[in-house]
């Protein structure tokens, strides 16, 4: 080896330490790179009226991904899947007519005023006749918690009564299922499951505020309209024929008619595995059905790792919304600006920061956009069914729905607390911008069984859900917090949710350039971030 002299030492150490403060100012540069006046723009033009609500399968979806595909590009990404930068998802769009009254006990109950039926088959008609009412409890069937609602009942041809979110959330004791946080049992979506499974012909779940973490409007807007499933070869004949929801005031009626107290019944209901028979109460209602198959597309894009690109760090986030309603007057566009124009429009502020790096990371970066989120995380389920990326070389999944727009925050919310290391590598992220983690805000919501994260979590993939936080930097940030965030909650799945210059979207950069710190950090190691040991999930072997 050729020994340096005093001034060879002296220049080289001179280049080394220009080298060491070039690439520190690349870094600080990527990282400040993501900023709020970027984000606004892309925020205003996936949510604008001319995205039309960005239901799957319709213009809104084509303008969507035209738009991601631009600036991927542009931005040194290539197609994520062999080269293409989609993934055809089959969908069957089941559109139920609003022509329809739920019979019970005499009464005919009014479509979205009293109730809201449809079905998951993709029939054109289908209807329960006369069929028995038996309240279940909480509809679950879940042996790890000793708990079975079905168990001592046969509800075969008959329609099945279910209370909304689990029976931790009644009692909040924490012994019972999690406690205050909502289990998957929790779900509308499992409860629909299991009712099928258990050969019922009808389920209708009650609405009421708390449980469901969203008021009726909600439902009323939500299941409403065309409702997306997967097109299936038995054409979903072995889910029940008609699922829906009440309101709280229409079932109070149904068990008083039934010589039922609802309250008492509730109670009941949360002690134990509970189920009771409605007396002879039936219920009838009939539902006609347009059906139409589509394909909708998922979004990938990658940008290849330096070293070892066959592993990925995967972000996530759904750009579709629930498009427009043609009965509706007046606004009839479901913008969903908050939900989720912002987590799209920050996947494409953090590839812009990954690509602005002078040396690639070590691992692949991909961003997966995934459609018909609000159907029930359809697109992210059809890619934990078929993934583009095995599961074995995804090291962890990041997810962004419904950004941070009420302004800086002390605190970091992390949805499902506690259940990965990915918290640890968050943790450390935040320290540099003086923020510590807090808990989950709303686990009685079940935020982590509902968004496209759990479909990795479901494949074994340690996946962090976070954002926000409950602290606000100052006086003048918690006063509009507090406006901001009554604004955000009445407009959530409403045709208000719509972009506004009025946001303060620091927050949201806060937020993202640590979702970007964490990335480049599990990137550029070796880890491979850990499920702690009293999670439900686990790495498939």
């Amino acid at each position: 080896m050729k020994k340096l002299t005093p001034i060879g030492l002296a220049v080289s150490l001179l280049f080394s330490g220009c080298a060491t403060q070039n690439n520190e100012q690349a870094l600080n540069a990527a990282y400040n790179s993501i900023n709020a006046k970027q984000l606004s723009e892309h925020i205003k033009t996936i949510a604008s009226n001319e995205f039309e609500g960005r239901a799957p399968s319709t213009r809104g979806e084509e303008l969507t991904l035209a738009y991601l595909e631009k600036h991927f590009k542009s931005l040194g990404f290539i197609g994520g899947n062999n080269g293409s930068f989609y993934q055809d998802v089959p969908l069957v769009s089941i559109e139920a007519s609003p022509d329809m009254t739920l019979n019970i006990a005499g009464k005919a109950y009014q479509y979205k005023k009293d109730m809201v039926m449809g079905t998951s088959r993709m029939s054109k008609l289908e209807s329960i006749e006369n069929s028995e009412l038996v309240f279940v409890g909480y509809g679950i069937n879940a042996p790890e918690y000793n708990w079975n609602d079905y168990k001592n009942i046969d509800v075969k041809g008959k329609t099945v009564v279910i209370l909304v979110n689990d029976p931790g959330f009644a009692t909040q004791d924490d012994t019972l299922f999690t406690g205050n946080a909502m289990t998957y049992y929790g779900r509308w979506t499992y409860k629909y499951e299991e009712a099928s499974r258990q050969g019922a012909a009808g389920a209708i779940i009650v609405h009421e505020t708390a449980p469901a973490s969203y008021p009726w409007s909600v439902v009323e807007n939500s299941w409403s309209g065309p409702q997306f499933g997967f097109q299936k070869e038995n054409n979903n004949m072995d889910r029940v024929a008609v699922e829906g929801w009440v309101t709280l005031d229409v079932a109070n009626e149904l068990f008083a008619k039934a010589g039922l107290d609802f309250a008492k019944e509730k109670e009941k209901a949360a002690k134990g595995a509970y189920s009771v028979g409605m007396g002879d109460l039936t219920a009838s209602v009939t539902v006609k059905s347009e059906i139409k198959k589509s394909i909708s597309r998922n979004f990938i894009a990658t940008l290849p790792g330096s070293s070892t690109p066959n592993e990925h760090i995967i972000y996530s986030a759904h750009w579709d919304h629930l498009g427009k309603d043609s009965s509706k007057k007046g606004d009839n566009i479901y913008n969903g600006a908050h939900d989720n124009a912002t987590g799209t429009a920050g996947m494409i502020e953090i590839a812009e920061a990954f690509s602005m790096l002078p040396t690639k990371p070590a691992r692949s970066i991909t961003f997966l956009a995934v459609t018909a989120e609000e159907q029930g995380l359809l697109g992210a389920k059809y890619y934990a069914a078929n993934p583009i990326i095995a599961a074995n070389k995804s090291v962890a999944n990041i997810n962004m729905d419904s950004l941070n727009l009420l302004g800086r925050v002390t605190d970091i919310s992390v949805v499902g607390a506690g259940k990965s290391e990915m918290d640890e590598y968050l943790a450390r992220a935040a320290k540099s911008q003086n923020r510590t983690l807090s808990g989950d805000p709303r686990p009685a919501a079940g935020g982590y069984y509902r968004s496209d994260h759990f479909a990795f979590a479901q494949m074994g993939i340690p996946a962090m859900y976070s954002g926000g936080g409950t602290q606000a930097i100052d006086e003048e940030t918690a006063r509009y917090r507090k406006r901001m965030g009554l604004i955000l909650r009445g407009c959530y799945h409403q045709p208000c949710d719509q972009f506004r210059n009025g946001w303060d979207l620091s927050g949201a950069i806060q937020d993202l350039q640590l979702f970007y710190q964490v990335g480049l950090d599990i990137a550029d190691s070796k880890d491979w971030p850990k499920w702690y040991e009293k999670s439900e999930f686990q790495r498939k072997k």
